[in-house]
């Protein structure tokens, strides 16, 4: 559902979505070897675009939204119900404190597909022990086998790639693999064999009949240098990128609840491509054991496993994917290749059309707007997806598109581009939205129309009873899944369903006036609260919860 976007230029999309943008400011280099040396001096993929010669890279920073609050609780515009959760002020801790368990709140998708949780505990001495729970189904209800990951991790420095990240270093001692399954071990040597190389690591694994549940087998050892992990696809690059987030949750009756998330590195769509990437966008997060978000039905059962017992998550309310209504992100959306952004979309299902709009950001608050793409089409029935359970797949048409430059370097970016690439003849100007459906799109940002993408859709209701869409995830070269073959089989973060009435979204989310109670008594904020005197309030709210 999106213009196509050249590979060489930075917009990757957001989801159901446009992949359009600039090019990368930075280079990316594949880091050290093996070890998990984190990015340093390298950026995002693509090749280097400047307007011309000294400017200002134009699309290395994108995407967040903003809050706004009223009626005794926290709100963003657009003004549309949103979850609670999403609503609040976000602390991000610089530098960021790992110590401690850290939990999948749900059964994860990664690209494959394949199905895990992940409970991971870091602590004070630097060392670090992970699980990983694989399953065969998207409930995560029928586990597979598990991993025990042993090393030490060392925060570097703040990432001068990705706006609000810290880079860091790690090392692994060892790898262990606990089967629950005949099916599982057999599945797991059958990968092994696939190479002359990794045979001699299948002959470590016991034959089918000799299978013992609960027995530990060792795929890495750093002290006897033997790694068998790399057949399977598995790294733990996502520690070399770390963000740690605080949030108050609103309780429906009591005071705010604290909430601490862990955000790490995202993993690559092309499973050719882990052992070697090292990331500048996010999974979904991890979140404290000892401060989540509430209800979570399966963060207790994540936080008592271990490889031996992994943990059988409740099924989540499945929902028909009756397409209808608007849907926002929750929150400020990060994406590979350092691009911030919000997207709001609305379904049309009886004549099966779309609307999207993708509000860029150059901060990962997304409070620093840099332009707005609007982009509408249609989209086929929906067909259940045989590769990822529990999806549907469709095809969406992108036949328009508008741009909004909301800055002045890319409204001077737009101006020295050549007119019958992007919009035709005219001066642009900031603020002002032009259509360039008649250009076929806007070359500078990468947009080409007409353009058609094969997607993957899932509904879902969260533990609130709100309405969760997931949409595939985007591929991390910037490409477009513009073939079956490219669709993809992973999700991006949920947008959440709108519940109110139809607003105007053509404008990126602004801060408004806080009217609110105070966290900690009865007494109510001045109508109008000075931002610093908001944040004096919530901090000390959020102090008294520590």
């Amino acid at each position: 559902m999106s213009p196509e976007a050249d590979s060489r230029h930075l917009i990757i999309v957001s989801g159901a979505g446009v992949a359009y943008g600039g090019a990368g400011c930075s280079r990316r280099g594949r880091g050290g070897g093996w070890g998990g040396r984190a990015a340093g001096a390298g950026g995002a993929p693509g090749q280097s675009w400047n307007p011309n010669p000294g400017s200002v890279c134009f699309a290395a920073h994108i995407a967040e939204a903003a809050g706004k609050a009223g009626g005794g609780h926290l709100r963003w515009e657009p003004r549309c119900q949103q979850p609670l959760t999403s609503r609040a002020p976000v602390t991000a801790l610089l530098p960021p404190r790992l110590e401690g368990p850290w939990i999948s709140t749900g059964c994860e998708v990664r690209p494959g597909p394949e199905f895990l949780t992940r409970s991971y505990t870091f602590f004070p001495s630097r060392l670090f022990r992970a699980h990983q729970f694989y399953y065969k189904d998207p409930l995560c209800q029928e586990p597979a086998h598990s991993l025990v990951i042993k090393g030490k991790v060392r925060l570097r420095r703040a990432s001068w790639v990705t706006r609000g990240a810290t880079e860091a270093d790690y090392h692994l001692h060892k790898v262990g693999i606990v089967f629950h399954s005949r099916h599982a071990l057999l599945d797991i040597t059958r990968r092994l064999n696939r190479t002359q190389a990794s045979r001699d690591c299948a002959q470590q694994l016991p034959p089918a009949q000799a299978w013992v549940s609960g027995t530990l087998y060792e795929l890495l050892s750093a002290r006897a240098e033997r790694d068998c992990t790399a057949a399977l696809g598995f790294t733990m690059h996502e520690l070399s990128l770390v963000r740690v987030q605080r949030r108050l949750q609103p309780q429906p009756r009591a005071g705010p609840q604290l909430v601490e998330e862990l955000y790490l590195g995202d993993i690559h769509t092309n499973w050719a491509e882990r052992w070697h990437y090292r990331p500048t966008g996010y999974q979904l997060p991890l979140q404290s054991a000892l401060h989540h978000a509430h209800p979570c039905p399966a963060c207790s059962l994540i936080a008592r496993s271990d490889e031996h017992h992994p943990p059988v998550l409740p099924a989540p309310v499945a929902l028909p994917l009756h397409l209808g209504g608007q849907w926002v992100s929750p929150g400020c959306e990060v994406r590979p290749a350092v691009l911030f952004l919000t997207r709001l979309f609305t379904f049309h299902g009886h004549n099966r059309s779309w609307e999207g709009y993708y509000h860029h950001f150059s901060d990962p608050a997304c409070q620093q707007p840099t332009f707005t793409v609007y982009a509408a089409g249609r989209y086929t029935r929906g067909t259940p997806s045989a590769k990822v359970l529990g999806g549907t797949e469709l095809v969406f048409q992108v036949t328009e598109a508008r741009v909004t430059p909301m800055d002045q370097v890319t409204t001077a970016v737009l101006n020295v581009s050549e007119p019958s690439s992007c919009g035709g003849p005219g001066a642009w100007s900031l603020g002002t939205e032009r259509d360039v459906t008649a250009t076929n799109g806007c070359l500078p940002l990468g947009i080409r129309l007409p353009h058609v993408e094969y997607e993957l859709f899932k509904v879902e209701q969260d533990p609130l009873g709100q309405s969760l869409l997931f949409i595939g995830q985007r591929p991390t070269d910037g490409s477009s899944p513009d073939t079956p073959e490219k669709r993809p089989t992973s999700y991006q973060a949920p947008l959440v369903l709108c519940n109110g009435a139809a607003r105007d979204f053509s404008q990126p989310p602004q801060h408004g006036p806080l009217l609110q109670k105070l966290l900690n008594s009865g007494r109510r904020c001045p109508p109008v609260a000075p931002l610093p005197f908001l944040l004096l309030i919530l901090g000390l709210a959020f102090l008294q919860r520590l």
